[in-house]
């Protein structure tokens, strides 16, 4: 069994007992092809409990930091984690997720680059945007609303792919891009708390 396979089983038991999440709009995933699926950010275990949710595969950008810990360093290659080096621009880890998208991968983003202390959603990084017009990949939003908390009610919420066939011709910025997926994953959680 592949470590990612195991690991999906392993965390979703966890959650599943501890949490019991609700799992919303998985069929808006595209079964093939690439997808950046770009997520808001509220906690350390935000990144598994996309992967359990997701029917496909995701391939997560994660800091720099966490490549040089002895355990992770070797266990986070396994389970599709590739590294990017937050607060510049990391050519690398670009060019990776591009390749991974053209490779029909599902690359998956915390646009924001980091936890939101208070549950509401931030202002997005260029770097969601510039993946969403550089790439053919279906750009997914996707919502986690809630807390981790026992006894408290913890949702993700997969939505419609985003048309940016208009931002692609108009040639937008990397800005302007960013900005209307944290639009969607916006009205993703209030049509959904």
């Amino acid at each position: 069994m592949k470590l990612y396979s195991f690991g999906k089983w392993l965390c979703g038991t966890y959650f599943k007992s501890t949490y019991k999440p609700e799992i919303m709009g998985t069929e808006n995933m595209p079964q093939s092809g690439g997808v950046l699926l770009c997520t808001n950010h509220i906690h350390n275990y935000d990144p598994p409990l996309v992967g359990v949710a997701s029917p496909r595969e995701v391939h997560f950008m994660a800091k720099s930091e966490l490549f040089s810990m002895p355990v992770l360093k070797n266990i986070l290659p396994s389970i599709n984690a590739f590294p990017v080096k937050r607060g510049m621009s990391d050519k690398t880890a670009l060019k990776t997720g591009m390749k991974l998208l053209k490779d029909g991968k599902v690359v998956g983003l915390f646009p924001e680059g980091t936890r939101s202390k208070t549950g509401e959603i931030g202002e997005g990084l260029a770097g969601a945007g510039f993946f969403a017009l550089k790439s053919e990949a279906h750009i997914v939003p996707c919502a986690i609303i809630g807390q981790y908390k026992k006894g408290q009610k913890l949702k993700i919420v997969f939505g419609k792919p985003i048309d940016f066939t208009h931002l692609r011709e108009q040639k937008a910025s990397a800005k302007e891009a960013t900005e209307l997926i944290m639009k969607h994953i916006g009205q993703l959680k209030t049509e959904n708390e």
